[in-house]
């Protein structure tokens, strides 16, 4: 069984600095829910692995969460695709929990819950902390430009990972080598 790895917000979905805290602000990047179709159809399983401090900031309720997440599994089946387990850490930065990337507690979660050998499954991600959760399990990590990713690229020049223009471009990538 091969899974991939998704970060939400900025590869999935717009992002936002003042959070995505209602299903009416998740509006999905171009070609970002094909791609889930496409790597469901050549038999990958996808995972999605998100930090969500709205909750721990009270900008949003576990209900919304809840709501925004049938939301983005509702349009990814439109386009044929399935997203298999959703991961989300609540807290902000200052609550130190294990959770929140760039921790790996996220990542352990899922590989116990699902039975994954982390190693080399591609995990897609716009920012540094989600390429640093993914080297921490052994995972690969892909940057994708959208959402944070350019400033991401831009404040680590030396940054050493595969990178692409969106989602889209980083599926045909796993496509290609994982297959």
């Amino acid at each position: 069984m091969r899974w991939v790895i998704l970060d939400r917000d900025g590869v999935i979905n717009e992002d936002s600095d003042d959070y995505i805290k209602s299903p009416e602000e998740w509006i999905p990047l171009s070609g970002s829910l094909e791609a889930i179709a496409q790597l469901n159809r050549a038999g990958f399983r996808v995972a999605v692995l998100t930090n969500q401090a709205g909750v721990g900031r009270g900008l949003f309720d576990l209900a919304t969460l809840e709501r925004i997440h049938d939301k983005m599994h509702r349009q990814a089946a439109a386009f044929g695709g399935h997203i298999e387990a959703v991961f989300f850490c609540p807290h902000g930065p200052e609550d130190g929990c294990d959770c929140r990337k760039p921790r790996t507690g996220l990542y352990e979660r899922f590989a116990r819950q699902h039975n994954v050998d982390l190693h080399g499954v591609a995990a897609v991600g716009d920012s540094l902390r989600d390429i640093q959760a993914a080297q921490s399990v052994g995972a690969e990590p892909i940057l994708v430009e959208t959402g944070k990713g350019k400033r991401t690229l831009r404040r680590n020049p030396n940054l050493d990972v595969q990178t692409f223009v969106n989602l889209h471009e980083a599926a045909q990538y796993i496509l290609f080598t994982q297959s």
